[in-house]
């Protein structure tokens, strides 16, 4: 599973101009499941996401995680993250999982965040989404699940 992990000041989601989600203080998660990531990729996902060192202590280094802060996750799934456009400018798909498994796997990662006791919002699947985020630093961190070491 790929993951571009924003911390933010604030996040929401919207579906046709319904809000489906909203964050304060925490991290905007786009979620991009790739052919073949399993419910391990999913649960390592959200472990990073929760653990994340991206929040600044009181000697303004970044030592502190989404749960240490009290904050919370928007996630919204994003298939284009495994967009490949190295051998054309038209980004292809293929490597993306099928919709029914990439949305159970989304679904389990967002679970799993949840057991680690930090809240999350999320986007509506397989919808055209605004995504509306202020990225505070900024900081953007690539996560991989199939990149661990």
């Amino acid at each position: 599973m790929r993951c571009v992990a924003q911390r933010v000041t604030e996040a929401y989601v919207t579906v046709d101009g319904r809000e489906t989600g909203r964050i304060g203080k925490g991290i905007a998660a786009l979620i991009g499941v790739e052919a073949g990531d399993t419910e391990k990729d999913a649960v390592y996902l959200a472990g990073k996401l929760a653990k994340l060192r991206i929040f600044e202590d009181e000697n303004e280094k970044m030592n502190r995680s989404v749960m240490d802060v009290g904050g919370a996750v928007l996630a919204v799934s994003q298939f284009t993250l495994l967009g490949d456009a190295r051998g054309q400018n038209r980004p292809g798909f293929t490597r993306a999982e099928e919709p029914e498994k990439a949305n159970a796997l989304y679904e389990r990662c967002c679970e799993e965040i949840r057991k680690l006791g930090v809240p999350v919002e999320n986007g509506v699947f397989r919808t055209h989404m605004m995504v509306h985020l202020c990225n505070d630093g900024p900081v953007t961190i690539l996560l991989d699940s199939r990149k661990t070491f």
